[in-house]
């Protein structure tokens, strides 16, 4: 019987995929590892390889004859003191290597400690500079009436206190299908956007997707949407100009986020000097559609 192969986890939201044959850990590709783990896995990770080396050059001094003046490294505690000193690059201090074979050991750690520094702060450097979308979206799309058309909606929000620009969206939706063969298999079918760029994102912008005799949606209703696991995925990208880069999110919605007859309530209003106002804690509230004057 063969090895059990370990299973890879992929989440967007609450919706998971597993994929076999992948491996979380690939020693092989260590930046991406540094750019994909956690904060606390990083720092783990970087105390770990500091810890082995500076232990690794200890062992060493300690079983040299005595090549250092100014402390006993027999004691394995001031070897570990004395290889942290050195990997730091912070200097001997009143300690200093004299027999050649301990300056040549030396020099190599601080060769070493120099490459460590300068691959520790590029890592640092790199994981505080991502660039991270801060785009909002509705807990749950909807369909109502629009313009006398059944309408897929899905309502985002700019949660930066600056406007961002050159906003691109693409909804997509995988569905549970039949062949002719009978066979069971997943297809991808692009929702069309009434809208799907946006020049000027400040505020709040709802997303449609007509409901049309072209439409995959065309006809469905809330029990064949779970009958055929309806999976709807939103991609956004963005310009932010303050951070001077495209940023993006996905956002997933399952069958059962789709509420059929309900449209957003209307999260922008205007203040008394007339001037559009955005609540972004309204973006998720939904009513029945009959009681709905429209998107916003």
């Amino acid at each position: 019987m063969g090895a059990r192969r370990k299973i890879h986890k992929l989440k967007v939201g609450r919706f998971e995929l597993h994929k076999l044959g992948v491996s979380g850990l690939e020693a092989r590709d260590p930046y991406h590892l540094a750019l994909t783990i956690g904060w606390p896995a990083f720092i783990a990770w970087l105390t770990g390889i500091y810890a082995a080396v500076t232990t690794v050059f200890a062992v060493i001094y300690s079983l040299l004859p005595g090549p250092i003046s100014g402390m006993d490294l027999k004691v394995f505690r001031n070897a570990m003191f004395f290889s942290f000193e050195i990997l730091s690059t912070s200097g001997y201090g009143t300690i200093r290597p004299e027999a050649v074979t301990a300056r040549i050991i030396a020099t190599v750690e601080i060769v070493i400690g120099l490459a460590f520094i300068a691959i520790m702060m590029g890592l640092v450097f790199v994981r505080f500079s991502r660039a991270k979308a801060k785009i909002l979206f509705a807990d749950k799309a909807v369909v109502a009436t629009h313009n006398g058309k059944p309408t897929l909606m899905i309502r985002i929000g700019n949660g930066r206190p600056h406007a961002m620009t050159d906003a691109v969206a693409q909804l997509n939706a995988m569905v549970r299908e039949v062949t002719q063969e009978g066979r069971d298999f997943f297809n991808i079918h692009e929702l069309r956007l009434v809208r799907s760029t946006l020049p000027f994102f400040p505020l709040t912008i709802t997303l449609m997707h007509e409901i049309d005799g072209t439409s995959p949606l065309h006809g469905l209703n809330a029990e064949t949407l779970a009958a055929r696991q309806w999976m709807l995925f939103l991609k956004v990208e963005a310009r932010d100009p303050m951070l001077e880069a495209i940023v993006h999110e996905l956002r997933y919605y399952g069958h059962d986020e789709i509420v059929l007859g309900a449209r957003y309530i209307d999260a922008i209003t205007l203040d008394d000097a007339g001037r559009p106002v955005a609540d972004l804690e309204k973006i998720s509230l939904i009513e029945p559609e009959e009681t709905a004057p429209g998107p916003n």
